[in-house]
């Protein structure tokens, strides 16, 4: 009985060492062994996309659309029924009319490679921003996306040596913003007598889809030298309308625009006491200013107004009279045709198309002829001095000073040889300044 205790008191005194010993150090994990396979990269293919659709299996055919082309007759070849493209077409109207494919625009055709050639999508680009996909396969439904627009700031400038156009192209910049620039100075500069050692910056903001220019979203801040006098414009939110103002805060927008045609047309007339008229073959007063310019051209109001006469008349041809305010009036003679809803009374706005350029009446080709009154009396356009609109208004005045001379510094740093160097540092949204 006394061996038996003597060992019980042993055997646990022995279970309680080995149950100490096994907490401090617990027993070792045996590492798990994972075996490297290598993988063949060539195993794993990843599909051929063509606006997001796998087309290894088919076949694209790719095309412009043709004057007057619609969709029955560019799917002709590919198989898909009359049935199918009615029922399309009612499905897609909401999206997109296919009536309105535009000529000249990109398509692509998705289809079978086999000899039927089984139209499955149809894609049309109604702009370089987006894109159409009609899908002709299990369900007919058309769908809009929208392609990814990049954004950048540019900076450009240059000494004009030609042209503007020639002189923004040759810095690389896009013709969309000629026009653009054109209509910030429009007021300010003589776009008919660019000449030699003009010079111009520009801030502006570039859109481009696959390395493509595709628009200018805004300018936000230019200068222009014209013949040695030099001109700001600053991009400001006076009240509820954006417009450009020079760096003191006074409007670029003058009453009245320079000319009533795109910068271009040329000026195959100037006003004169004394001209030999090319139709009647003798000496007589020319007073208006003629711009030579393709028929059909649309021809612009210079200001807001009413319509005084529209009609057909005489050695005039067709021709608009609209009368601005109590001081101006002008009036636009030789059109082809007078715009639709361009009638005595009719009110237009700066820049509204009230007719197209033509040769009726007295007219040995195509051209404008734009007659200038001031204050009843008939004067040269060219040498008008306009008035300006409303500037900053004074509530906001100091706000724009602050704007105004950041905008300033930066145009002023551009270098003509180095623009593209040289990041702009106008104030951002977050920041507590106004910005375009």
């Amino acid at each position: 009985m006394k061996k038996t205790r003597i060992w019980l008191v042993i055997t646990g005194l022995t279970i309680a060492l080995i149950s100490a010993v096994y907490v401090k150090v617990p027993l070792l994990e045996q590492e798990e062994v994972v075996e490297e396979i290598d993988i063949d990269s060539t195993f794993f293919h990843l599909p051929t996309l063509h606006y997001g659709y796998p087309i290894d299996s088919f076949e694209i055919t790719e095309g412009l659309v043709k004057w007057n082309q619609n969709l029955s007759e560019i799917l002709s070849a590919f198989n898909i029924s009359y049935q199918d493209l009615h029922l399309l077409s009612q499905r897609s109207r909401e999206v997109f009319d296919v009536r309105k494919l535009k000529a000249g625009s990109r398509f692509s055709i998705i289809h079978e490679k086999d000899s039927l050639k089984t139209a499955r999508q149809f894609i049309f680009e109604p702009s370089p921003t987006e894109y159409v996909v009609y899908n002709l396969v299990d369900s007919i439904f058309a769908d809009v996306q929208k392609k990814p627009v990049k954004v950048q700031e540019r900076t450009i400038a240059a000494e004009i040596n030609s042209s503007l156009y020639e002189s923004l192209l040759d810095k690389g910049a896009s013709p969309l913003l000629v026009g653009q620039m054109v209509d910030v100075f429009a007021w300010q500069v003589d776009f008919f007598r660019i000449a030699k050692g003009d010079k111009f910056k520009l801030i502006f903001d570039e859109e481009t889809v696959d390395g493509e220019v595709v628009g200018i979203k805004s300018i936000k801040g230019a200068y222009f030298e014209h013949w040695g006098k030099p001109y700001y414009a600053i991009p400001f939110q006076n009240g509820e309308k954006l417009d450009f103002f020079d760096e003191e805060g006074k409007s670029l927008r003058k009453t009245l625009l320079k000319s009533p045609l795109e910068y271009f047309s040329r000026i195959s007339s100037r006003y004169s006491l004394r001209r030999f008229h090319p139709v009647q073959k003798r000496y007589k007063a020319h007073l208006g200013t003629d711009y030579a310019a393709p028929t059909g051209t649309p021809i612009r109001t210079v200001g807001d107004g009413v319509v005084l006469e529209a009609r057909y008349h005489g050695g005039n041809g067709n021709y608009v009279k609209i009368k601005h305010n109590s001081n101006y009036t002008t009036q636009y003679l030789h059109m082809s045709k007078i715009a639709r809803g361009i009638r005595p009374g009719t009110i237009v706005k700066q820049g509204q198309t009230i007719g197209y350029v033509g040769s009726t009446g007295l007219a040995n080709g195509p051209h404008l002829c734009f007659r200038f009154w001031k204050n009843g009396r008939q004067v040269d356009a060219l040498k008008v001095d306009l008035p300006s609109s409303s500037g900053v208004d004074d509530s906001q005045i100091g706000d724009f000073k602050i704007y105004s001379d950041s905008v300033k510094n930066v145009l002023d740093l551009i270098d003509y040889e180095q623009q593209e160097t040289l990041l702009a540092k106008i104030p951002s949204d977050s920041e507590d300044k106004p910005t375009p």
